[in-house]
């Protein structure tokens, strides 16, 4: 199931210049998804993060994952039309600098769904290498 960003804004809230993801490539919905951010030079937080080497923070890179699991579960009938929170954020390792330019491969898998939570393993990816590695926990409201 491919999905571009406007059929992704008819799924979760996120608007610009919040909205993170650029385009869904794949997904099994309400179990895991592959996503793509294309890392813009236009970016607004490569004006001070940093002026003489621009790099994504690792928290919107997380951010931008988290916003991949959403998809995928505000994709779920029982969902459509709530908001996916953050719960918390375990074991984020990051492995390479993301860079204007670059193209972030994103896959979540979730884990575990209770009724309103979950837990989702994230990996991001630069070509074949991990950049960013966590696991997310999400509570829907």
């Amino acid at each position: 199931m491919h999905l571009n960003r406007e059929q992704i804004m008819e799924i979760i809230p996120h608007r610009d210049p919040f909205l993170l993801i650029d385009e869904v490539l794949d997904m099994e919905v309400g179990k895991k998804i592959l996503a793509v951010k294309h890392v813009r030079e236009d970016e607004y937080y490569f004006k001070g993060h940093f002026p003489d080497e621009p790099v994504m923070p690792g928290v919107l890179i997380v951010e931008t994952l988290a916003q991949a699991g959403a998809v995928a579960v505000l994709s779920m009938p029982e969902y459509k039309g709530k908001t996916a929170y953050f719960g918390g954020i375990k074991n984020a390792k990051f492995r390479q600098k993301v860079r204007p330019g670059d193209e972030l491969r994103l896959e979540v898998a979730l884990d575990r769904m209770r009724s309103r939570a979950g837990t989702g393993h994230c990996v991001a990816y630069l070509g074949d290498k991990v950049a960013c590695q966590c696991e997310i926990l999400f509570a829907i409201g």
